[in-house]
């Protein structure tokens, strides 16, 4: 009834462009960007104000937490020598690619869902939606590197190689070039970036059927979702064996020796690599929490799109965009050096 009300429609700040006339999400969407809207939305009644209100407040909090999180993080790393190491610049890197995805796209966001719509124009639409891959795709391969360290570190022992500092270097490089890479392909053609169903963000096409637009969100999916998660799982596997063989041989040794506990420098240095080891499943876990609701809408999209609602839509771009503001708390709570460091800077 609010939107059939004629007083409501002439009293919009933007004028319908709706060409088939009924009362649509689509309807405050500006000419130039219809091109890029699906068919699918002209079924669906405009949201409800309240809605754009809140995930506006929302992206707004997660944008000025992810942009102090991620820029402390960055600030004290770079700042303390003792903390440059060829781990620690993997968290960097995380924290970069986070902090870029903040400034890059909330913003935007925020004032898409002040208008109800996206204002922006079909250009920056289609950045948007490329720089949430090319971040997103960042995010997660640099999770699966700091994971492969720990593998390296914990399940190999002292016959592994250390990771040096031009290994870490290298290792950013490719993950940054591969994934510019893939995210490049929906400019070409193989898929494209459209606006998402509540119309204030944009990502990839999963509603429009063919074997081009499809198969690259099936080859996509496998390469920043499958394939990651295959590696995180196998490693922590025996990450998690490595712990615990470590822990049983630790225990034996104390009681033929009469002891509590060893408390030697090696047992030290292995707890605070299975500390580590904590930390970075933590944080993948979370990055995985964060981004499978976008894999859940993609695939609804392209197997059963009537299910694909633009309220339905909206939770992809939120979850998402909250997994820049889990890196910097799970590493400062539990990074006692980092935590050191930060209070001495701070103070």
């Amino acid at each position: 009834t609010y939107w059939s009300d004629p007083v409501t429609s002439a009293e919009s700040s933007l004028p319908s462009t709706n060409p088939y006339g009924n009362y649509t999400v689509v309807d405050s969407v500006p000419k130039e960007m219809l091109h890029l809207v699906d068919s699918h939305w002209y079924q669906f009644p405009p949201l409800n104000p309240l809605w754009h209100g809140l995930l506006g407040i929302c992206i707004f909090a997660i944008g000025m937490m992810g942009m102090i999180g991620n820029g402390v993080v960055i600030w004290v790393f770079m700042n303390t020598k003792s903390l440059r190491n060829p781990t620690n610049t993997l968290v960097i890197n995380l924290a970069l690619s986070d902090f870029l995805m903040m400034v890059c796209m909330c913003p935007a966001m925020v004032i898409s869902c002040y208008h109800g719509t996206w204002v922006l124009g079909p250009f920056l639409c289609e950045l948007y939606g490329f720089a949430g891959s090319l971040f997103g795709c960042t995010s997660i391969w640099t999770m699966v590197i700091i994971t492969l360290d720990r593998y390296n570190v914990i399940v190999k022992g002292v016959s592994a190689k250390p990771l040096s500092k031009k290994g870490a270097i290298l290792q950013i490089l490719f993950v940054w070039t591969m994934s510019l890479i893939w995210c490049l392909f929906p400019f070409f053609g193989w898929n494209r970036y459209v606006p998402e169903g509540n119309m204030t963000a944009c990502g990839t096409d999963y509603l429009t059927k063919g074997m081009l637009s499809v198969s690259y969100l099936y080859v996509y999916a496998a390469w920043v979702y499958g394939l990651p998660l295959f590696v995180t799982v196998y490693s922590y596997t025996f990450i998690v064996r490595a712990v615990a063989a470590h822990e049983k041989q630790m225990r034996d040794q104390a009681k033929k020796m009469g002891v509590k506990s060893l408390r030697n420098e090696e047992a030290q240095k292995t707890s605070a690599e299975c500390r580590l080891a904590k930390v970075a499943l933590v944080t993948v876990s979370l990055w995985f929490m964060a981004w499978t609701p976008y894999l859940i809408i993609n695939y609804t999209g392209m197997i059963d799109k009537q299910k694909v609602t633009p309220l339905f839509s909206i939770w992809g771009s939120l979850f998402a965009k909250a997994n820049a503001v889990y890196n910097p708390i799970v590493y400062a709570i539990s990074h006692p050096k980092y935590r050191a460091t930060f209070m001495k800077m701070s103070c």
